[in-house]
């Protein structure tokens, strides 16, 4: 693989291709067809209403996936005689056509693969499971390992998904197992149950937001853990001020105490603000309550 820096991509013009259509990729397995020279205009080649559709459809654009998946399918396919004609011709069935499909052909391309990736987490965090399970349908058919879809998965369900509905991470993981014991092709089922369920839970980044931003507050300062917070499991501790004063939650009113957690230079900074989705509806609800004077 080539990689230019910032610098010298900065200093480039950068063309981006598309990929073809349906029908352009069809165009030229036709054209492949007739070729007498690079083709196949020698023999009799008939296709099956659909085969050359399925596989332009499978190749995603990519004229050179659909010519090899052609190939293939021309190769394995035996010759059969025409009994009007006496002569041989071969028959491209859409079996042919599927069987014939190169399954890796995500990876030919490197920037399709992770279009496909990304659209697969977008989707799932969009809230759309019919376009979440097409992109994993795809990532399958190109032989992406299950694991690694699975990791997805369970980040998305955290990153996105996050307390708006904690089970998903929980579905996330249990899916995560699955595949890890059960493999291919039953998996399918278990990626597909965990990616419809993140995609159709109610959505926060509370979580994502809270831990980004707790992070920024340690890099940025020095702080000190309260004392009465500090460990007191050792002879001696209470000499040195450390555990002293602490108040155990469950000795107070709802379980709860006021005591101040977060270090005094902190003041009141909040990392953590419950969106109103799903269950964190139920969480901005319970922490009002025990604050409520």
């Amino acid at each position: 693989m080539i990689a230019m820096t910032p610098a010298i991509v900065s200093r480039c013009r950068v063309f981006q291709f598309q990929p073809l259509n349906e029908g352009h990729v069809i165009t030229a397995m036709k054209r492949a067809l007739q070729d007498k020279e690079r083709g196949y205009g020698l023999s009799d080649v008939r296709c099956e209403d659909g085969a050359l559709r399925y596989i332009a459809q499978i190749a995603g654009g990519d004229v050179r996936t659909a010519l090899g998946a052609l190939e293939l399918a021309y190769l394995t396919t035996e010759d059969t005689i025409d009994p009007e004609t006496g002569k041989p011709y071969r028959l491209i069935t859409v079996e042919t056509a599927h069987e014939s499909v190169l399954k890796p052909m995500l990876k030919l391309d490197e920037s399709m693969y992770y279009d496909m990736l990304s659209a697969f987490i977008k989707s799932m965090r969009g809230s759309d499971p019919d376009a979440a399970v097409f992109y994993l349908a795809r990532m399958l058919e190109a032989g992406e390992d299950i694991r690694f879809i699975a990791r997805r998965i369970m980040i998305c369900a955290s990153e996105d998904v996050g307390m708006a509905n904690p089970q998903a991470l929980v579905v996330a993981v249990s899916a995560a197992q699955a595949v890890e014991r059960i493999g291919l092709p039953e998996s399918q089922l278990i990626l597909a149950h965990a990616a419809i369920c993140v995609a159709v839970s109610p959505k926060s980044n509370s979580c994502t937001e809270a831990i980004f931003s707790a992070r920024k507050a340690v890099v940025s300062g020095q702080y000190t853990i309260p004392s009465y917070l500090q460990d007191a499991h050792y002879k001696g501790s209470a000499k040195l001020g450390r555990g002293i004063g602490y108040e155990y939650a469950h000795d107070f009113p709802k379980h709860f105490s006021r005591q101040r957690y977060l270090p005094e230079e902190l003041g009141d900074t909040r990392f953590y603000e419950p969106s109103e989705n799903g269950f964190e509806q139920e969480v901005r609800s319970y922490l009002d309550w025990i604050h409520e004077e």
